[in-house]
């Protein structure tokens, strides 16, 4: 048994140095960290910065657009020569530019419509980012608020250990003396182990909901990591008469995100009907473009042409017809040696070739929907029906809403009940003990007795201790839903 005792001793000064070599954080330190490196919020932020940017390409889709073009290369075979319009066979080298310019004139107001589209989208995207971070912070003091009862659940148990020592020393000295029988000690060493052991259970149970913690601050194995310990009675709650639910409901329609994001949605959703509508009409666009080319052939003359023979020219009637034979007019056949241009030679008459290529043109063009198989009406219809479906998901979050605020009143209410009734069975049940201690000590009530009331204190303190957390947790939980956050 000594041996047992001072293996547990050791364990808890070993728990308690390493609580204090551990780096131990307050709930608001918790919240930061959670918001700053937690997935999900980093998720929602990155789907903002999206919408935002989205949001922006939307207002810049209003202005006029302007854009360039150039290509250079080699055409082989047939093909039409650039500058000439006409067919060539012979390799060449060709280059274009062009600046092609438009702005809509009229459109239907889709585009100024899709820009407040996209704005409402990112407002609502805005909003459930806070969501994100509101829902984690609510998380992070939901298990903050758990791993500290898990604590001072460990905190009692050693109390406990610690009175059940003490008297097991009063009694070993009496039945060594011959005063009190063998039973008691056995009762004593009995008591002990079960408070051992239930303290074992709530340092395992303070371990597992502090690992639960860690993995939602998504912290590495290797960090050190603790949490301070706050007097509950010092964390700020708001009179239960402030937190009507009635009252709550009207503040949290304003201030929730879900309902912010639900309302932009709504409005988005009735914009885009008024853009899938504009669809149907026609738009007037206004451009113009400027254009220029140039070509030159791989192949360029080389020396003075020569006579090889003549050809009659075609289309013409004979001018002279002799023993039945017809003489044409003929001209000349030539001979013309051809090489390769250097590539200096390729790029002869740049400059004129681009001057004399230069074009310009202006116009308007209008676009009217004809026949597209439906689409224009079908989208038109489909966004009708998403701002009904909008408007139901908003009803939809109003209502699970109102049922949450009055859930959480009615919770809160009972655990203000158990919070008061506990505080009297705790006075009630130290007042048993004191009295109990005072009569064994004394040798008029047994040990059996007066462990059963240690127990029951213990178990009262235990459930006040639950009692008064789940008390905290479910004021909060109001305030929350009231808008005002989490305030600790």
């Amino acid at each position: 048994m000594r041996k047992f005792l001072t293996f547990l001793c050791c364990a808890l000064v070993s728990q308690a140095f390493a609580q204090r070599s551990s780096d131990n954080w307050d709930l608001r330190h918790c919240i930061e960290h959670a918001i700053e490196f937690n997935i999900t919020v980093k998720q929602a932020d990155i789907q903002a910065r999206i919408a935002a940017l989205q949001a922006k390409q939307a207002k810049y889709n209003v202005y006029p657009y302007a854009e360039g073009s150039s290509s250079t290369g080699v055409r082989f075979g047939r093909s039409i020569d650039p500058t000439t319009n006409t067919f060539a066979t012979s390799q060449f080298l060709y280059q274009n530019f062009g600046v092609n310019a438009g702005f809509q004139v009229y459109n239907y107001g889709r585009l100024k419509n899709a820009q407040q589209v996209a704005q409402f989208n990112a407002q609502a995207a805005l909003a459930d980012a806070a969501r994100a971070a509101n829902d984690v912070s609510f998380n992070v003091a939901t298990y903050y608020l758990q791993v500290l009862a898990a604590k001072e659940q460990t905190k009692i148990a050693e109390v406990q250990i610690a009175q059940t020592q003490n008297q097991y020393n009063i009694t070993r000295k009496r039945v060594d003396a011959g005063a009190l029988p063998e039973l008691n000690i056995a009762e004593m060493e009995a008591q002990l182990a079960a408070d051992s052991s239930n303290y074992y259970t709530a340092k395992g149970n303070y371990e597992q909901t502090l690992l639960a913690l860690r993995a939602l601050l998504n912290l590495d194995v290797d960090v050190l990591f603790g949490i301070e310990t706050p007097k509950i009675d010092s964390i700020p709650i708001e009179p239960l008469s402030e937190l009507e639910p009635a009252l709550v409901y009207d503040l949290a329609l304003q201030f929730q995100p879900l309902q912010k994001a639900n309302a932009f949605r709504i409005k988005a959703a009735e914009k885009n009907i008024l853009v899938t509508k504009a669809q149907m009409y026609p738009t007037i666009t206004l451009g113009g473009n400027l254009s220029t080319n140039f070509s030159n052939s791989f192949k360029k003359a080389s020396g003075i042409p020569t006579i090889v023979g003549y050809s009659p020219i075609t289309g013409y009637e004979p001018i002279v017809v002799m023993n039945n034979v017809n003489y044409y007019i003929q001209d000349p056949v030539y001979k013309i040696s051809q090489r390769s241009r250097t590539f200096g030679e390729l790029w002869e008459g740049y400059t004129n070739q681009l001057s004399n290529n230069f074009g310009q043109n202006i116009g308007i063009n209008i676009s009217v929907p004809i026949f597209n198989a439906f689409s224009a009406k079908t989208n038109y219809a489909v966004s009708k029906l998403q701002l009904k479906l909008a408007q139901l998901t908003k009803d939809q979050g109003d209502l699970t809403l109102r049922q949450d605020i009055y859930t959480a009143y009615s919770n809160a209410v009972t655990a203000l009940q158990k919070f008061n009734a506990g505080k009297k069975t705790v006075e009630s049940a130290e007042k048993a003990y004191m009295y109990a201690t005072k009569r064994f000590e004394v040798g008029l009530l047994s040990s059996l007795d007066l462990i059963t009331n240690q127990n029951n204190l213990l178990r009262a303190k235990i459930t006040q201790l639950n009692a008064q957390y789940d008390y905290v947790f479910k004021m909060k939980l109001l305030e929350f839903y009231k808008g005002q956050g989490l305030k600790y």
